[in-house]
Formats: C-alpha cells, structure tokens, sequence
C-alpha cells in the first residue's frame, strides 16, 4: 500500500464504515470517480484483517470436486472452520486427504462421539475439521454466500471439466445419496430444490420435486455424458475478498466533519472500487 499527500480529504460513509480518502482513490469500470460524488455508488472493500491470512492455491481436479460434493451434502462451514461429522470412516478419510489434496492444507481423522435421533443415544462417528478463514470464504463464494443445505446454490465452479464435476458427484453420493442395486446410476437426496434443479439441467435428466417438504430425489444414470448436456464452464477457482457496500455519503471540506449536512441521495447503484 502507497501513502499519498493530499490537500483535500473527504469522508465517506457506507452502511458498515466511515473513512477516510483522497479525492481521487475511487474508481469505476468507465473511468474515475472523485470520493465526494460517491454517493449512491457501490463501493469494493475488504476487512484489513483478511489481508493478512495465509492465501490457498486451490488445484482443480477430482478431488477438488469431490470436496466441494462432500462438503455440500454433510460439511458444515463456520465462520473460520470446515468440517465434516459422519459416521462412515471411509467417507471421512476420503474428504480429508481430497481437501489436503486440493487446498494443501492438512486434515485428519478423529474419532468422536453424536447424538442419533433414531437411536436416541450417542453413537460414534468419524469428524475431519479444518481451521481456516480463507477456505471457510472459499466455500461461501463457491455456493453463492450462504452455505446453510436448505439455501446453497449448485457450485457451478466444479463445471470446469468433467474429471472435477464426477468428484462433485461421487462426493455428493457419499454424503446424501447412494447407488441403487437395480440400475447402474446415483441417486441424490435433497430437500433443496433450486439445487438439484439447476444439476438436473447439467446432467440431462428428468426432476420433479416431492411436495409437502419431503426430501427430493435426483437420479443421475452412469450414461449422462452420452446426453451431451454438459459444457464446461470457467468460474473463479481464488477467493473474491473484495465486498460490496453502499456509500451513503460522501463529503469534503468542512462538511466531512459535519455528517447532519451530507445528505444521501438515491441513484442508480454503479460499481467503485476503493
């Protein structure tokens, strides 16, 4: 970060913070925008400490789209952890060397105890937990920002390539799904229509939503390739750490220390970056 001098200051505030600025640190795709016309504008910013936090190099492939599977049927994202809780062992190991593989940042296996509603008694289980901020915002963005099962969106960034979207698939079926002994496909379960809707259309086939909030079920025959419904696409792989924020006001001179006369004005929102 460079420190500029600068003669004129002007105060902006968006609904999260008040700074500081030059008049001439804020730009927009069609040009530069001076600080103190920033009203109404969307302005880009990160959070001083995620700056300093270790960066992932995320390599794609099958087990970067088995990770995101798994994670996306039983993970669980906090805000600066991932973790998975299953009671299968295989799964588990599976979904901690595919995220060191992935992300290159170490997973093991721990042998724990969870409560189980049909058995009404602890039952042990297998739980891999990751501390770390960076992949937890990693997750997030890969689902569309909010990771709750009932919410999150189709991670169209495992449309890469066809070996990283059969590790999405085998991941998933891991999780909430399993293979029937009567034909050669997987079977999805989930109550999250939107999701499963969107990877019908990815993989060609026939979906229609239970009713009355039962859980889903998505039927993915081995054959899918053949249908030709698959293209690939190219999202980003590395966290977007820059968020979006309305600037309310923005002010010079006298009236950037005299809030009650900078008045917020509506426009139509246009993208800043700070």
């Amino acid at each position: 970060m460079e420190a500029v001098k600068a003669r004129e200051v002007v105060e902006v505030e968006t609904d999260r913070l008040t700074f500081i600025a030059a008049p001439d640190q804020m730009g927009t795709p069609d040009g530069w925008v001076h600080a103190r016309d920033s009203e109404g504008t969307v302005l880009a910013w990160t959070a001083a400490r995620k700056l300093c936090r270790e960066r992932l190099t995320v390599t794609p492939g099958y087990e970067f789209g088995y990770l995101l599977g798994a994670n996306c049927s039983d993970g669980t994202v906090g805000k600066n952890y991932v973790s998975l809780v299953v009671n299968d062992e295989g799964f588990a190991a599976r979904f901690a060397a595919y995220l060191t593989a992935a992300t290159g940042l170490p997973a093991r296996l721990e042998a724990v105890t969870r409560p189980s509603g049909y058995l009404k008694r602890d039952v042990p289980g297998f739980r891999v937990r990751v501390v770390s901020s960076y992949l937890a915002d990693l997750m997030r963005q890969y689902v569309g920002g909010d990771v709750h099962h009932m919410r999150q969106r189709f991670p169209r960034v495992v449309l890469r390539d066809r070996e990283t979207f059969e590790g999405f698939l085998d991941g998933y079926t891991d999780g909430d799904g399993f293979r029937p002994k009567t034909c050669a496909a997987r079977l999805l379960v989930s109550s999250n229509v939107a999701f499963l809707s969107e990877l019908a259309q990815v993989v060609g086939a026939r979906f229609t939503p239970r009713s009355r909030g039962l859980a889903s079920h998505l039927v993915v025959a081995d054959s899918w390739p053949s249908r030709g419904s698959f293209k690939p696409e190219r999202h980003h792989l590395q966290l977007v750490e820059s968020a979006w924020e309305c600037a309310r006001y923005g002010c010079a001179g006298p009236e950037a220390r005299s809030r009650s006369r900078c008045t917020a004005t509506a426009s139509t929102p246009t993208r800043a970056f700070l």
